[in-house]
């Protein structure tokens, strides 16, 4: 109950931010929202179960041009449309997961690569389905039950998302399968030897975790009412990885400060130091791998244990 009434808490307070602030601040604080999400799904295949994989954002992508097919080229009705759209990232995901899953570190980063430079390539060259280069635009979510959710009202929806993704990984993770998870991360072998099966596993916490990465990209396609290839490019792909490394991989909590961290990080540096914010960037990325590869999270967790040690020590 203290669990849902907290969760219930969060969504009014950061649903209500969106009522007081500009146009513009409300579009920035949107995406940031976005951003967490999809840093929260990816700690989960990256940071709990162990794949480095670069198709994250590809899915994000998935579901927003497949939503917005379905809705205006189709004129699905949007509840039927999310559905399909959801079953369209679960199959997408299986035929990604089913062979990658074979492979492991270097190589299962190589293979989720091509497959989202595919899908890039794939866009530009979809003509009038995808809007090739320019991508698809001037559309409007459609009406449900002849109500529209548009302007800061659209905001609760990112935020249930965003709360939503967080509480069915929370649970998750501390599930069995998430034990599973954890185990295959660290030891294929003798998570194997304990009966759990490694292919397995991964499969389905990389199907999961792209049916969530897609469910953000449906939500995320009637923010801006546009969408184009540019958008789940492989910069952005990268910029998520970063994310969830500099926040601490593993933690939800790292995920949430590694993905504010740096994505208000050019809006705060672009005034100040102009274009060269990419070398900050690159440097608070190096630094972080050198000095503290647990990430934000775990610096924190290092401080608070020494305070502790510290408090222990002065007790008579």
């Amino acid at each position: 109950m203290k669990s849902l009434a907290g969760y219930f808490f969060a969504a009014v307070v950061l649903s209500a931010i969106a009522f007081v602030l500009g146009s513009y601040q409300t579009d920035v604080y949107r995406k940031l929202l976005l951003w967490i999400t999809l840093a929260l799904s990816y700690n989960f295949l990256f940071g709990v179960s162990g794949q480095v994989a670069f198709s994250h954002f590809t899915f994000y992508g998935i579901g927003a041009y497949s939503i917005v097919i379905l809705t205006t080229q189709l004129q699905w009705p949007l509840p039927l449309a999310i559905v399909a759209a959801v079953l369209i990232c679960v199959v997408a995901a299986l035929v990604v997961a089913i062979p990658a899953t074979r492979l492991e570190g270097f190589y299962l980063a190589l293979a989720t690569l091509a497959f989202a430079q595919l899908f890039v390539v794939l866009l530009n060259e979809g003509g009038s389905v995808t809007g090739g280069t320019g991508g698809l635009a001037n559309y409007r979510i459609p009406e449900i039950a002849g109500l529209r959710i548009t302007g800061p009202w659209y905001t609760i929806v990112i935020v249930v998302l965003m709360l939503g993704t967080l509480a069915v990984l929370w649970r998750l993770e501390r599930s069995h399968f998430g034990r599973a998870c954890r185990a295959v991360r660290d030891n294929p072998e003798a998570a194997a030897a304990m009966g759990v099966d490694p292919r397995r596993t991964r499969i389905i916490a990389y199907v999961i975790s792209s049916a969530l990465a897609g469910l953000a990209g449906m939500v995320y396609a009637f923010v801006d009412n546009t969408v184009n290839p540019v958008i789940f490019g492989l910069e952005n792909a990268f910029l998520l990885l970063f994310m969830v490394i500099i926040g601490g991989s593993g933690s939800h909590a790292g995920a949430v400060i590694g993905a504010v961290l740096l994505y208000l990080m050019p809006f705060v540096l672009s005034p100040l130091i102009g274009h060269h914010h990419a070398l900050v960037f690159g440097l608070v990325m190096v630094l972080a791998v050198l000095f503290q590869p647990q990430g934000l999270i775990g610096l924190w967790h290092s401080l608070r244990d020494r305070r502790a040690a510290s408090a222990g020590r002065s007790t008579p």
